[in-house]
């Protein structure tokens, strides 16, 4: 089955993940404790099993991909500490425990947040220690700072805070899904096509899939957020409704989602599909993240 596949792998990835984290010690030894308190809650691994799985994709079979399936892990792991802040959704749980700040406080919080971002980079440039000679490792790292950042993952979040409470166009709601969600997203399959040597028509073909698969799995997010519970989800449903926030649902409805989000999953498999190589369980992945329960 694969949820069971997926549950291997994930904890596959949390072993490459223990690798990386910074030792508990020194002065500072608190801001680290909080930084893999975050990073050790557990979650999907979406992001790097979706690196992972697209860099096998174009025949990827060394470990130079680790430091950036540990980065690309600490850089969603920050956003979420941010995002649970006080002055943001203030959410007291994440992935069935207590939030960041709601162990650690929120000064505490914040800089563990900081430590994960930076520490992200110093992980990845390990990178060189692997592969010296790997041309796309620079690619790949321009990738990672630029989904990140103001024209990426915290343009997107920026847009979203700036209008928190106030009705959004259909172009505003689209630029904050692409960017605060789908970034992340184009940036882990990217980066797993450009260190496996892919041509730069294949890495189009690749972020327009994940830019799709983006879309729908943040419209999922908002279905969910009505739909579920929190013993399901692991964190507070109704948060949306909550920081009174537009989202596809409120926007469109429930049924209109459902179809938004089978139409954009279609699109995405099949440019994955499309392409010269394969890897079934790439495909299967992106459909069942689209169509998750939590």
């Amino acid at each position: 089955m694969i949820t069971e596949e997926i549950k291997k792998r994930a904890g596959q990835i949390d072993e490459i993940l223990a690798g990386y984290l910074p030792r508990e010690e020194g002065q500072q030894s608190i801001v680290i404790e909080a930084m893999n308190y975050s990073v050790r809650a557990g979650g999907k691994r979406l992001r790097p099993m979706l690196m992972q799985e697209t860099y096998r994709l174009f025949g990827g079979k060394s470990r130079v991909i680790e430091p950036f399936m540990a980065a690309m892990e600490m850089i969603h792991t920050y956003s979420l500490v941010h995002d649970d802040l006080p002055a943001m959704d203030n959410d007291e749980y994440r992935r069935g425990q207590k939030t960041t700040h709601a162990v650690y406080g929120e000064a505490m919080g914040i800089l563990a947040g900081d430590g994960l971002l930076n520490y992200a980079f110093e992980t990845a440039l390990t990178a060189f220690d692997l592969e010296p000679e790997n041309p796309g490792i620079v690619r790949a790292l321009k990738l990672l700072a630029g989904k990140a950042g103001i024209y990426g993952m915290i343009g997107g979040q920026t847009v979203d805070v700036a209008y928190s409470g106030k009705p959004l166009t259909e172009e505003q709601l689209d630029f904050i899904y692409r960017l605060k969600t789908g970034a992340l997203l184009e940036a882990s399959m990217v980066i797993g096509a450009v260190l496996a040597g892919a041509t730069r028509n294949e890495q189009a073909a690749v972020e327009a899939a994940a830019t799709e698969l983006g879309l729908a799995f943040q419209i999922q997010d908002d279905i969910l957020d009505v739909t579920s519970t929190q013993e399901v989800l692991g964190k507070p449903i109704g948060s949306d409704a909550k920081n009174q926030k537009t989202t596809y649902v409120s926007w469109k409805g429930i049924d209109q989602a459902r179809a938004e989000v089978e139409r954009l999953s279609q699109r995405a498999v099949s440019r994955i599909n499309q392409l010269v190589v394969r890897n079934e369980f790439l495909t299967e992945l992106m459909l069942y993240l689209i169509h998750r329960e939590k």
